[in-house]
């Protein structure tokens, strides 16, 4: 039987996204994403705890994430998951498990509106336009061509 991964995420970026590229030229976006849970105890109260989940978007996505999201930018983050290991420096085995970013949202927009804009690794690779502060009118009647709209 085939295995099938797909995590779906959201939280707050914990630092700004960094962009690297590997020695072939493609681009690898590192960030981490703050995931906060409410439960209440056995005791009754409310608790919270905090996940960091390391995740990566490669190519042009990857290059969006860097020039778009920053620290504190609320995000919906779904991909594939990933675990690497290695061995440390004095030959104990490491391991970690990441998300291989497929797609990324913004919610919560900061203009306080609840909007929020959608990226992902099929979309054109044309980077999107800013997102306006109010929807255009003159949109043609009758269908439309989804790989024409940048984000």
């Amino acid at each position: 039987m085939r295995g099938f991964s797909k995590a779906i995420i959201t939280g707050n970026l914990t630092r700004d996204p960094e962009l690297r590229s590997t020695a072939s030229g493609t681009s690898v976006c590192a960030f981490t994403v703050a995931v906060n849970r409410v439960y209440r105890g056995a005791d009754g109260e409310n608790k919270e705890d905090v996940s960091f989940i390391d995740c990566s978007a490669w190519g042009k996505l990857g290059e969006m994430v860097a020039q778009y999201a920053k620290k504190g930018s609320g995000v919906l983050v779904s991909g594939r998951l990933n675990q690497r290991s290695w061995e440390d420096k004095n030959g104990g085995k490491r391991s970690s498990v990441e998300i291989i970013v497929e797609d990324f949202n913004f919610v919560g927009g900061g203009r306080g509106d609840g909007s929020s804009s959608s990226y992902n690794s099929s979309t054109s690779s044309s980077a999107p336009a800013d997102i306006p502060e109010e929807m255009p009118t003159d949109i043609p009647e009758g269908e439309v061509d989804l790989s024409e709209i940048p984000f």
